[in-house]
């Protein structure tokens, strides 16, 4: 029987720029070629082309502006195609240390989160961050 599955481990990602500081800190190599020349397509002109391939993971593996290079809980390493990656994943929720703060007291002191919204005045907007935050983890930020 099929099960259904949520993820519950957080990674860090970055989206490749193409710059020369990711190429540098990605050990990127960056290939020029021509697409006429390799591809036989003589119609297709002079168009010249960038690809970037990855070389330090475990093999060479092609990655574009834009697709992301994720960085999973052991510290391994893999790339996602931007609409892949957006589909997949959302960013943690920033909130204030305040936030942080009671989130952390009331889970260290055992509350349940509807203890948490029963003891403090929190709009609907600020409740939903919260329980998103408890839930999944946050980011701390100067702006909630």
């Amino acid at each position: 029987m099929i099960k259904v599955y949520r993820k519950t481990g957080t990674i860090k990602a970055e989206q490749f720029d193409g710059s020369d500081e990711m190429i540098n800190k990605y050990d990127i190599e960056m290939v020029e070629g021509d697409y006429a020349e390799d591809y036989s397509m003589p119609e297709a002109g002079p168009a010249t082309y960038v690809r970037y391939f990855i070389t330090r993971f475990d093999l060479a593996k092609g990655i574009s502006v834009g697709d992301w290079i994720v960085t999973g809980i052991n510290g391994e390493r893999w790339t996602i195609a931007d609409s892949v990656f957006k589909k997949t994943y959302a960013e943690l929720p920033v909130i204030p240390k305040m936030y942080a703060d009671t989130i952390e007291d009331c889970k260290a002191n055992h509350y349940k989160l509807s203890e948490l919204f029963a003891d403090w005045s929190w709009n609907y907007d600020e409740q939903e961050l919260i329980a998103r935050a408890w839930l999944d983890g946050y980011q701390v930020g100067e702006q909630a």
